[in-house]
């Protein structure tokens, strides 16, 4: 749902910037691989300590760079099947700190066992909502389904919560009541777009072996 104009409208702002680490010779992969460096220390530094203000002002620096290496890709005319997947993957490690931050704040100095858990909930709920559209295409469906949380709404609805949570730090009241309503709205929402993928790909997948041969059971065609 944010993917559609948010990521138009911050690719043509970020363009110039891209067109410059062009011309200083930086390669898309180097920003891939500094982007998510970023977001993992500033998930895995501040998150924990309580941090959330600082914490996301640094992940929100870094989590551009998801959109700058691919903008430079296309002005190279350098997109390639590996970008793609190291940026895919680098991306589930980067999605895998943030809510791992959480988890550990919740753990430890934050107290509180139940959002503990439910940070693990939609770190891992995050992964196998990928999963299962990388999954179902990689066996031939073609998964027409975005579902009602995907990565972009987890983010900004995440990092956006850690940020005004962390003003508590600062003296504005209950603004930290923000965090835990976030996670459990990602939650819930990561559980129906799972529900969403799962029924999509069941459909497809039946429309899929009344035309041809079944693919074996939980194993590739042999």
């Amino acid at each position: 749902m944010l993917n559609k104009y948010a990521r138009a409208f911050f690719t043509r702002v970020l363009t110039p910037f891209a067109a410059l680490l062009i011309r200083l010779g930086v390669s898309p992969d180097a920003v891939t691989l500094a982007g998510t460096g970023g977001v993992i220390a500033g998930a895995l530094v501040f998150y924990p300590q309580g941090e959330f203000f600082w914490g996301t002002v640094v992940i929100t620096l870094f989590v551009f760079s998801d959109l700058v290496d691919g903008n430079m890709a296309r002005q190279l005319g350098r997109s390639s099947r590996w970008g793609a997947f190291l940026d895919s993957t680098l991306d589930r490690l980067a999605d895998a700190a943030v809510f791992g931050g959480l988890a550990l704040w919740y753990a430890a100095g934050g107290d509180d066992t139940v959002l503990c858990a439910v940070a693990i909930f939609c770190l891992a709920s995050g992964q196998v909502v990928s999963y299962t559209k990388a999954r179902g295409e990689s066996i031939g469906l073609p998964v027409r389904v975005n579902g009602l949380v995907e990565r972009a709404e987890r983010l900004v609805i995440s990092l956006m919560a850690c940020g005004l949570s962390g003003l508590h730090a600062f003296g504005v009241p209950h603004i930290d009541i923000l965090l835990p309503v976030a996670l459990w709205v990602v939650a819930a929402g990561s559980a129906v777009t799972l529900a969403q993928r799962v029924v999509t790909v069941r459909k497809e997948a039946a429309e899929a072996d009344a035309a041809a041969p079944a693919v074996p059971h939980g194993g590739e065609v042999r």
